[in-house]
């Protein structure tokens, strides 16, 4: 709202409040100010604490190793945090060697670039090969070796506290527990032939894959197709 003076102004005083408040505010800014964050500018420690990652696919005859290395912030105070700030792949096989080095480099580059980085999880799960992909041990589809490595990302953030695990809530649990136990029963009572590969031996035999985790646990539950890894449900 807007008030038109007429008369001419003389004098004027700060009122009290204001100033207190003011000086209220400006130790927690000077706080604030302390902390440090993740940015361009921030120079490589010597020494760099990070997890190795071995991924072996049956695209080749030799594994991938993904390591990543974290950069600790704020150590020793309660704003203490740790967040990726490289990553490396090396393998004896050379003939993913070019767009592996670029693959490392552009994501170091995000990560040091500072804020949400988990956004690279779903962009290098989301690429697919052409020529099809495979099954990893437990029966989880994996489109392509990319989609892999985005996987094994997946997990280092989650490790270290940058994405948060979204389990089935108790409800959930129980009545897949409970689809799961029906199915093995039935699946029990009819003979089915051996299976070499045991890498769905966790689910009932003649499960489908999952289009949302990728696992071959996805089966017909009151006639719905419903899988039993993450709760996925055809029906809605």
């Amino acid at each position: 709202m807007a008030i038109k003076i007429n008369s001419k102004i003389i004098d004027y005083e700060v009122a009290k409040a204001q100033v207190e408040g003011a000086q209220a505010d400006a130790p927690v800014a000077a706080v604030d100010s302390n902390i440090e964050h993740m940015h361009e500018e921030l120079q490589r420690p010597d020494r760099l604490e990070g997890q190795s990652y071995k991924i072996k696919t049956p695209l080749s005859e030799h594994a991938l190793y993904v390591t990543v290395n974290d950069v600790i912030l704020n150590e020793g105070t309660e704003h203490e945090v740790r967040r990726p700030f490289e990553v490396f792949i090396n393998s004896k096989n050379m003939d993913h060697f070019q767009w592996i080095v670029a693959l490392t480099r552009i994501v170091s580059a995000v990560f040091r670039k500072g804020g949400d980085c988990t956004f690279l999880v779903e962009e290098l799960r989301s690429v697919f090969d052409p020529r099809g992909g495979y099954f990893k041990k437990g029966g989880r589809f994996m489109p392509s070796l990319v989609a892999e490595i985005g996987d094994v990302l997946e997990q280092h953030l989650r490790s270290i506290g940058m994405m948060a695990d979204m389990p089935l809530d108790e409800h959930q649990q129980r009545f897949l527990d409970q689809k799961r136990a029906e199915a093995e029963g039935r699946a029990a009572q009819e003979p089915v032939e051996a299976d070499c590969d045991d890498s769905t031996a966790d689910y009932p035999p003649g499960a489908e894959l999952c289009g949302k985790c990728h696992t071959k646990a996805m089966i017909i539950m009151d006639g719905c197709l419903t899988c039993l890894n993450c709760g996925e449900s055809k029906c809605g």
